[in-house]
C-alpha cells in the first residue's frame, strides 16, 4: 500500500519525475490506466507515482524512459539520484561516496555487510528492524540496496575488502533457508577478483588482543585519494575526514585483518556453512 507520508517527504527528483511523467501523459492524452498499460504497471501504481504517493521505482523509470523519454535520457538520469532519495536521510551521503569509491575497506560485527546481501536476507533484516516499517517501505530499501551492489561491476572497478565476524555468519536471519542462499552468495562474492573476504574468528581473542570490539567501520578512499571513514552506530551517521582519526581507524583495521583466517580458510568456512544449513 502506497505511504500518504511520501507526498509531503518525496525528494526533488522524485517530485521531478512525477511532474514530468504527468506533463508527457496528458499531452499523449493518455489516462493513467493507458500509460500503465504502455509501462506495464496498473493505472494505480502510476497514480501513485504521480502524486508522489509512492515514488517510481527503478523498473518504472526504465519503462518510462522506453515510453514517454524520446531519447533523451530525462528518467534515465533520474534513475541514481532517485535511487539515493530512497534511503534512509542519515546514509545518503555515504550512499554517493561508496558508488564512486575506489577502495572500500570494510568491518562488520552484527550483520552481513549490505553490499553482500542477497535479496532475501535484506528483507527479512529491514523486515524484522524495529520500529516496525510498512510492507511498501521494506520493499523500497531492499530495492535500494539491491542497486548498491552495482558497484562490483563497475569501470573502472572498484578493490573492495571485507572482514567479518563470524558470528554474523553464524547468526540466523529469516531462516535457515535465507542463510544458505546468504552463505552461497557471499562464496562468489569471494570468488571476485576485485574483492577479497576474510573471516575474523570467534576465538581471536584468546591472542590476548581483539581490536575489533569496538564496533564495524568503514574506510573509504575517493577518486581524488582522499581517505574517508563511515561509521553507523545505532541509525546514525558519522562521516569522518580529520587524517589523524583516519588514521587511528585505518591502524585499527589492519590489525582485525592480520587476526582474521586467510581468504582461502575464509572461504572453506563459509562454504561449510552453507553446507550446513538445512
Amino acid at each position: 500500500m502506497a505511504r500518504a507520508e511520501n507526498k509531503v517527504t518525496a525528494g526533488p527528483t522524485a517530485q521531478m519525475v512525477a511532474n514530468l511523467a504527468r506533463k508527457l501523459r496528458v499531452r499523449k492524452g493518455w489516462t493513467q490506466e493507458q500509460l500503465g498499460s504502455e509501462l506495464g504497471f496498473s493505472g494505480a501504481a502510476v497514480s501513485a507515482m504521480e502524486t508522489l504517493a509512492q515514488p517510481a521505482s527503478d523498473d518504472m523509470l526504465v519503462q518510462l524512459e522506453r515510453v514517454l523519454g524520446d531519447g533523451m535520457d530525462i528518467f534515465e538520469d533520474a534513475r541514481v539520484p532517485l535511487r539515493l532519495e530512497k534511503y534512509p536521510l542519515q546514509f545518503q551521503d555515504y550512499a554517493l561516496l561508496e558508488q564512486m569509491a575506489v577502495v572500500l575497506r570494510l568491518y562488520a560485527t552484527l550483520v552481513i555487510h549490505g553490499l553482500f546481501q542477497t535479496e532475501e536476507y535484506a528483507r527479512a533484516l529491514i523486515g524484522g528492524g524495529y520500529p516496525p516499517l510498512p510492507e511498501q517501505r521494506v520493499e523500497e530499501l531492499v530495492e535500494a540496496r539491491m542497486a548498491r551492489r552495482a558497484l562490483f561491476d563497475r569501470k573502472p572497478v572498484a578493490l573492495i575488502e571485507v572482514v567479518l565476524e563470524e558470528s554474523v555468519l553464524r547468526r540466523v536471519i529469516g531462516s535457515a533457508e535465507v542463510m544458505r542462499d546468504q552463505m552461497r552468495h557471499l562464496a562468489e562474492c569471494a570468488r571476485r577478483r576485485n574483492v577479497t573476504l576474510q573471516v575474523l574468528p570467534m576465538d581471536c581473542g584468546l591472542s590476548g588482543e581483539q581490536p575489533g570490539t569496538r564496533g564495524g567501520l568503514t574506510l573509504v578512499e575517493t577518486p581524488e585519494h582522499d581517505r574517508l571513514v563511515y561509521l553507523e552506530p545505532q541509525d546514525e551517521s558519522l562521516l569522518l575526514s580529520d587524517p589523524a582519526k583516519v588514521s587511528t581507524y585505518a591502524q585499527r583495521y589492519a590489525k582485525i585483518r592480520a587476526q582474521a583466517l586467510d581468504p582461502r580458510a575464509s572461504l572453506g568456512l563459509i562454504e561449510e556453512l552453507a553446507g550446513e544449513q538445512r
